[in-house]
């Protein structure tokens, strides 16, 4: 009795203190956008992004500030600090908020061409990892979920296989044809209603 209470203890322990240690952490977040201008003395680097906005972002200079970034993002990505690749489409990750924004590093997203869909959710098929969605005009568009999709939501850069909509959420949705199908590479969860 007494071990398996020390036992429950020991493990409650360790959940408050990893609680501890990522309550320092900042969330990464990410966009989709065009890179449209790289300054390396000021180190920033400007998008335009997939909702038409312009955002100018900060280049994460120390490497051991405290994020929760996903590992695999941040292996696909290059360090914002080494990111010299302007006229690109990319996804940002990035910590902060809209006035002041940092780049913790980018991913190329390829030669494209690419498409950008703003809608609302129509259905969903978990089995076949896709989702479609009526945009403003009334055409009905279907994309796959595949394993280099990110979304962004409430808790920041999340994977793919996260996403599970329910009709009528709204989503901004950047694609590309890969192997004949409509792939989502990036899909917002957050767009305003």
């Amino acid at each position: 009795m007494q071990r398996g209470l020390w036992r429950c203890s020991f493990v409650a322990a360790c959940f408050f203190f990893a609680s501890l240690s990522l309550a320092g952490q900042e969330v990464v977040h990410s966009l989709a956008g065009l890179v449209t201008a790289i300054d390396p003395i000021a180190k920033t680097i400007a998008v335009k992004a997939d909702d038409g906005s312009q955002a100018v972002f900060k280049e994460m200079t120390d490497p051991n500030t405290p994020v929760d970034f996903n590992p695999k993002f941040r292996r696909e990505a290059t360090a914002a600090d080494e990111f010299n690749e302007n006229g690109v489409r990319v996804i940002v990750y990035y910590i902060g908020n809209s006035d002041i924004r940092t780049a913790v590093a980018l991913r190329s997203l390829g030669p494209g061409p690419f498409t950008v869909t703003n809608g609302e959710v129509v259905s969903f098929e978990k089995g076949k990892h896709s989702f479609s969605v009526i945009n403003s005009s009334g055409t009905v568009e279907s994309f796959k979920i595949t394993t280099d999709t990110v979304v962004e939501g409430p808790l920041g850069a999340q994977e793919g296989s996260t996403f599970h909509p329910v009709n009528g959420d709204r989503v901004r949705v950047t694609a590309a044809v890969d192997n004949g199908t409509v792939a989502a590479l990036f899909i917002n969860t957050m767009v305003a209603e």
